[in-house]
């Protein structure tokens, strides 16, 4: 069955940073565009960042943008998560996902995504 497993998750003060890792099972993973989505205590989950099956296209959520860097290996089957300058609000339980019908353009409405992951949890210090 297909499995999606985060890993890297942790505790980290303001500024620091922090590498998510996704390694996906059970599936052709180059088939797959992969996201990363991330829910706080008492709010709905959230789009943080999606890649293309391909890796050529990108997409972030604007309170990601420039600080986080998604990226994939396709002989490894595995997606990444790169953290830098984190804040306070970015304190959540990180998700990956796996979107079998994104072909030229990610996509980042949650619903679209077949496979998720159990989640890792980030905890940002001020």
């Amino acid at each position: 069955q297909v499995q999606l497993v985060e890993s890297g998750g942790g505790l980290v003060q303001t500024g620091g940073s922090m590498r998510l890792s996704c390694a996906a099972s059970g599936l052709t993973f180059s088939s797959y565009g992969m996201g990363w989505f991330r829910q706080a205590p008492g709010k709905e989950r959230e789009f943080v960042a999606a890649v293309t099956r391909s890796g050529g296209r990108i997409i972030y959520a604007d309170s990601v943008k420039g600080r986080f860097t998604i990226s994939r290996d396709n002989a490894k089957n595995m997606v990444y998560l790169q953290m830098n300058n984190l804040k306070p609000e970015d304190t959540a339980v990180y998700y990956c996902a796996a979107d079998e019908n994104s072909w030229i353009i990610p996509r980042s409405d949650g619903k679209t995504y077949e496979y998720w992951g159990q989640g890792t949890q980030v905890t940002v210090s001020s």
